[in-house]
């Protein structure tokens, strides 16, 4: 018995011990894109590295290397990268040494105990511009192990989004001397930032054509809107003008800003959802409608009282007469105005 305990002992204290594989707990970069959680390529970005160690894992270095194409820009990495302890209190920092071989980056500090959290960041890395899946090998070595290299199962992968050609150009352009001189002045870079013209246009001119694809369906739908609210303003039942007047007043007399507010916040909370465009199509269509209505009121108004008592002398009815004889005239007489409210 005295011997077996022995025998443990003497494997436990005197023979190497087997390492077991760190786990994973986080790797992530963090977002370089100007909002929102997008990583470019072609642009410096941080990467993450938080690992758990079993008890008996005593580990000395952590590496990450970084598919083909990635470059590290070697003065930012060095100078900001660390290493440190995660705990209830917080980040505990590490002392250690960061080396670059190629696409690998290591960091050596001395032993920590087992089952620490360990937290190794890297900056100034930036992946390839065309983008995609860039998975990273993740290694490590054990005090136990000596310079025996392990290599993790898991291999986390960075997703990256391909960099277009406005980035390139924005990105061009903050490297220039001139730009730089120019953003220096306060006055000249609030005003107009050339980088920042660059990166907007191409949200501005998706915004444009949202905003020319609403109105060329809003416009349309607006008409005969309008021309019924008209027909109701003119009409001899009081009902009708009293309905078609309040619309015309409470839609006019409120800007439009508000009726988009109200459609786009007050609706969802009353639970009616309706896609963003085609709520924006209702928004825009019926607030032109009532501004249709005043312009085809005045023009049926503008046509003299004769054209309708030759129309009734005829034998036509009301209606006949507004369809054949009233309307033709006034669409071409409110066309200007039509186009103007276009």
């Amino acid at each position: 018995m005295v011997l077996l305990v022995a025998v443990c002992l003497l494997a436990v204290f005197a023979l190497p011990g087997q390492a077991l594989a760190l786990s994973v707990e986080k790797c992530t970069a963090r977002p370089n894109g100007d909002s929102g959680s997008l990583i470019l390529g072609g642009k410096a970005t941080r990467i993450t590295w938080e690992a758990q160690a079993t008890i008996d894992d005593l580990v000395t270095s952590m590496s990450i290397e970084f598919p083909a194409g990635t470059t590290l820009d070697d003065e930012t990495l060095l100078a900001n990268s660390t290493m440190n302890l995660v705990g209830e209190d917080g980040l505990t920092a590490i002392e250690a040494t960061f080396t670059i071989s190629d696409t690998t980056v290591t960091a050596t500090f001395p032993w920590q105990r087992g089952g620490s959290l360990l937290r190794m960041s890297v900056y100034g890395v930036i992946f390839s511009t065309d983008g995609g899946e860039m998975p990273l090998t993740l290694r490590y070595t054990t005090h136990y192990g000596g310079d025996e290299v392990f290599t993790l199962d898991e291999q986390p992968t960075i997703m990256v989004e391909a960099v277009g050609l406005v980035q390139r150009i924005s990105a061009w352009l903050a490297a220039q001397s001139w730009v730089k001189a120019w953003n220096s002045v306060a006055f000249l870079n609030l005003f107009l930032n050339p980088v920042l013209v660059v990166r907007s246009l191409p949200v501005v001119l998706q915004g444009f054509f949202m905003a020319l694809g609403i109105v060329l369906c809003a416009f349309p739908a607006a008409i005969p809107v309008g021309m019924m609210l008209a027909l109701m303003r003119i009409s001899k039942r009081r009902l009708l003008r009293g309905l078609a007047s309040f619309y015309v007043n409470v839609v006019r007399g409120t800007p439009l800003f508000l009726q988009i507010y109200v459609a786009f916040f007050g609706l969802p909370l009353a639970g009616i959802r309706i896609p963003s465009f085609l709520l924006g199509v209702i928004v825009l269509a019926l607030n032109s409608s009532a501004y249709m209505c005043e312009i085809f009121r005045a023009g049926i108004q503008s046509i003299p009282k004769g054209q309708f008592e030759a129309s009734r002398s005829l034998g036509m009815t009301h209606g006949q007469t507004m369809f054949y004889v009233i309307i033709p005239q006034m669409v071409r007489r409110v066309i200007p105005t039509l186009t103007s409210e276009f």
